[in-house]
């Protein structure tokens, strides 16, 4: 299977699903149609095909096979001037918190024994999402807002109770994710309860994806990625998904414990450490966040202040 991304791009003020293959963009309904496809199979968008991901998903592989081919000969055109938009609207975002031993040393983090625990999940609000290219919103209500660069995970089947073992066949593809938090907003002195990771992270533009989705069958084993996310210029972050202490897998064998997990389902599956709470450093306006992971792709956003 050739590497392949699944993109939303945006032209002419409208938006488009797209297929990225060696760094070159292709409209995915003119790709079709050069496969003797039925457009209509694509015309949905990349969530509806996440949403039938067993039967789009080997087509798109296929498809995917033969664009190089077929732009070559002159039956495909190569979309320029277009900018990537969110990939596909997720339908639930599931976030992981302290998986890397090393984050959770900085953060000050106490963790059980790896035997005696099992993976702590929060949700963030799915209107979080912004696309590589637009702006995170930084709100006035936040001096301290930080970067967490994720492996990002879209589930692409309805599954419950999946073993370990099987966990990893519930994926339809891997994205950048860039788990933007308020750190002061993320503790509370108003309840007994002194966390509120939904509050400090569910700000819109909180959750900058992108810049594609790429399906599973084109990255080998997801343990084995490199991730890095630099400011300005500078790398913070540079980790490996190799550290984190719940594998992929076993996250989604314990969400699936509680509940049903369904095609669209979003997990972000924590950042390894170098984030700013961790070395007193936090984002101002201006501050370009560059995010990375291996074999996947890059994302770019710039911080501006919130005006109200």
């Amino acid at each position: 299977m050739n590497w392949h991304g699944l993109a939303t791009y945006q032209r002419n003020g409208g938006k488009h699903p797209g297929l990225v293959v060696n760094d070159t963009l292709y409209d995915l309904a003119q790709l079709a149609k050069a496969c003797d496809v039925d457009p209509a199979r694509v015309a949905g968008g990349i969530g509806a095909l996440i949403a039938d991901w067993a039967g789009s998903g080997p087509l798109i592989a296929t498809m995917a096979d033969r664009a190089v081919q077929l732009a070559a000969s002159g039956r495909l055109a190569v979309v320029e001037d277009a900018t990537y938009a969110v990939p596909y609207q997720p339908r639930r975002i599931f976030a992981t918190a302290s998986n890397f031993y090393e984050h959770a040393d900085e953060m000050g983090t106490k963790l059980a024994a790896r035997s005696e625990s099992q993976p702590y999940i929060f949700m963030k609000a799915e209107t979080s999402v912004v696309a590589t290219g637009e702006n995170v919103q930084m709100p006035p209500e936040t001096s301290r807002l930080d970067w967490e660069v994720e492996l990002g995970v879209v589930i692409g089947k309805t599954c419950r109770h999946v073993p370990v073992d099987d966990a990893l066949s519930a994926i339809a593809a891997y994205t950048v994710f860039n788990d933007i938090s308020a750190r002061d907003l993320n503790r509370r002195t108003d309840y007994p309860f002194t966390h509120d990771w939904f509050r400090g992270k569910s700000f819109d533009t909180f959750g900058p994806m992108g810049p594609w989705l790429v399906p599973a069958g084109c990255i080998g084993d997801p343990q084995q990625l490199r991730m890095s996310l630099a400011v300005n210029g500078e790398t913070m972050q540079d980790g490996s998904t190799s550290e984190m202490i719940f594998s992929v897998a076993e996250q989604i064998a314990y969400l699936s414990r509680i509940l049903t997990l369904h095609p669209g389902d979003f997990i972000a599956t924590g950042t390894p450490d170098g984030v700013g709470m961790g070395r007193g450093v936090y984002l101002k306006a201006g501050d370009r966040m560059v995010a990375r992971i291996e074999n996947i792709g890059t994302i770019e956003n710039t911080v501006v202040q919130e005006s109200r």
